[in-house]
This record gives structure tokens, sequence and C-alpha cells, in this order.
């Protein structure tokens, strides 16, 4: 299908989704074990509470579930003409951690459209407020939009075959009268401007790690993952990611991939939690950014291992800060491409 509109006049779009999503108990234990983190607070109340939150604490990229249900309406009938997303880039901002029970409210916003080397990269920005009217987390998320000339010409009916149901398709679409929506009244008139919460820069972490005890340049304790096919289908189960790419050999080879692949935020996830297992306190990262440069292939004969490291960059003394950065390799190739955590430190 080839594109019928210029996406860049589109940017700005935006509206608020019509309903809360309800950070559950079990929830967060079962993204927790689709990102193979096992930080305590995740899992147990008592160690949640030691550490001085209200429930269960949401591993870092947990809200990605809530966005993409957030982000369902702007792809399916507003941004059309693509037949495959593909992430490239990622950006958590973290004003207040999230816990079991948070009732959260997202305003969607497509905010950037840039062509490069003839492909577009569209970033979707969430911001999510909670039920004090907060902000707790600003997401952006960069994709490019492929369209039939980027893919074999067979995926449309291959993903007939394979996708779940309820999810839009452009063929599914087409044969239900659906079109692109021009954005209404509502879409275009500009929200109130929310109040970031200040606790995650304001209260005082509980980390296994102290600032006064880092130099720039130490090193993370290195640590290695594994995938294996099961942990992908796990993974798009919980996190209600259906593309086909990620577990359907066919689907993968027909978008010109060397074989299935990871979820890229499923490796953020994994990164995430690295970072957090050394700080002892999931609240305390407060910024993380990833760009996916290669995927990790995950073949049906073996699990794929992805080996984790990182190193201080820098400190701010003023705020008890330092900024990590991640190393993420799978098979001798680098996973990110830059890869950043902003943490605060007791």
């Amino acid at each position: 299908m080839e594109t019928t509109f210029d996406a860049s006049e589109l940017v700005g779009h935006r509206y608020r989704v019509d309903d809360y999503y309800e950070v559950g108990r079990e929830k967060i234990r079962e993204y927790a074990r689709a990102v193979q983190d096992y930080h305590p607070a995740h899992w147990s109340d008592d160690a949640a509470h030691d550490l001085g939150y209200t429930g269960l604490v949401a591993p870092t990229t947990f809200i990605s579930i809530a966005a993409m249900l957030a982000n369902r309406r702007l792809l399916e009938t507003v941004v059309t003409g693509y037949d495959v997303f593909v992430q490239t880039d990622q950006v958590f901002e973290l004003y207040k951690p999230v816990v079991s029970g948070d009732r959260l409210v997202s305003d969607v916003e497509l905010s950037a459209v840039r062509r490069i080397a003839g492909k577009d990269l569209l970033t979707i920005t969430n911001t999510f407020t909670d039920q004090t009217d907060e902000v707790v987390l600003i997401m952006h998320t960069t994709v490019v939009g492929a369209t039939s000339d980027d893919v074999d010409a067979g995926i449309t009916d291959t993903l007939e075959r394979v996708v779940m149901h309820g999810i839009e398709l452009p063929t599914r679409a087409a044969s239900s009268g659906r079109s692109a929506v021009e954005p209404s009244d509502a879409d275009s008139v500009a929200q109130d401007v929310p109040t970031l919460s200040a606790i995650a820069r304001t209260r005082v972490p509980r980390t296994a790690i102290r600032f006064d005890d880092i130099t720039v340049g130490d090193e993370l304790p290195a640590r290695t993952s594994q995938l294996t096919r099961g942990d992908l289908v796990n993974y798009a189960g919980v996190a209600g990611d259906a593309n086909p790419i990620h577990w359907h050999d066919d689907i993968a080879a027909l978008v010109g991939l060397p074989d299935v692949i990871a979820h890229g935020m499923l490796t953020m996830g994994l990164g995430a939690g690295f970072v957090t297992e050394w700080l002892g306190d999931p609240g305390a990262l407060i910024r993380y950014a990833v760009r996916l440069s290669n995927p990790t292939v995950v073949d049906a004969e073996s699990a794929a291992s992805i080996e984790f490291t990182g190193r201080i960059k820098s400190i701010d003394a003023e705020n008890r800060t330092a900024v990590v950065v991640v190393v993420a390799k799978s098979g001798g190739r680098k996973i990110f491409g830059l890869a950043t955590a902003e943490v605060r430190l007791a």
C-alpha cells in the first residue's frame, strides 16, 4: 500500500485517551517475569514498603503496555498508509514511581516526523498523569513507518492469516470502509499544561550504591540474559505487542529480517533491570534512553544471549545523580547504538 498523505502534516495531532489504565499488582509481576526482572520490589509488598513505596513498583518499561493501548487509535486510524512499524528510539522521563493501584491517563501526540533515507521516522509522545493529576512519566517512541515499497508484496495476505483479531490492519480497515481521519476539534484543542511530579527527584533514594562511593569510569557488574522463542511469545502476550516479526518466521522473512527478532522493548526492559539491580531501588532511575542499532535474532533451535555491561559516564554532585552508559551485545553485535540511564543515589 502506498502512502497517500504527507505524515508531516499530522504533526501536532493529539488526543487524551477516554479511560484510565489501572496498574495491577499481578500485571506488574507478569511483566517483571517477562523482562526477567526479579528485584523484590516488583514482587513483594513488604520489600516495596521497605523502600518507601505504597505498593509493588512497576519495572521501568512497564508503562509501554499502557502506551500501546493508548496509541492504537493514532496508528490504526490516523497515521495510515504504512504496513509495518519498526521501533528505533525510546526515551522514558520518570517523574514519579509507578506503583500498583495507580490510575494512569495518557495524552497522545504525534510530536515529530522526519524523513531520512527515504523513510518516515515518526515520534509519538505519551504523557501519563495519575489520580493526583500530576505527570508521572513522559515517554517518547520513535518508529520507522514501512510501506509496501519496503517489504514483500505478500505480507498483507500473510498478516491477515496470522495476526490476532482485534488488531487493525490496512486491509481490514479498507474492507470495513475505514480510512484516515482528520484531527477533530477535540483533538486539536490544547490540553491544560499538567504539573510534573517532583517525587522522583526529591524523594530520598534507598539505593545499595552510595553517591559518595562512585567515580566516573566505574563499571557495573556484567550480566547475561537469555531469550528463547517462548520468552518472545510470553512477552508479546503480556505486553500486548501483536507484531508477528517477533514470533512468525514467514513474516520476519517478508520484512527482510534474518529471522525472528526480540521486541525492542523487551531488550530495553532487560537493560533497565540490569541497571536497577545494581541500584537496589527501582525508583531511583529517573531517565532511560535507548537507540536500537541491531535486532536480537532468536532462532528456533537455541536461545539468544545478550551481554549487558555499563559504566558511569558522568556525575552531578549537586543533585547526587549519575549517568550510566549501558552496552548490550548479542551475536557479537551491538543491540543498543546508544543507551543511557540517569540515576539518583543515596
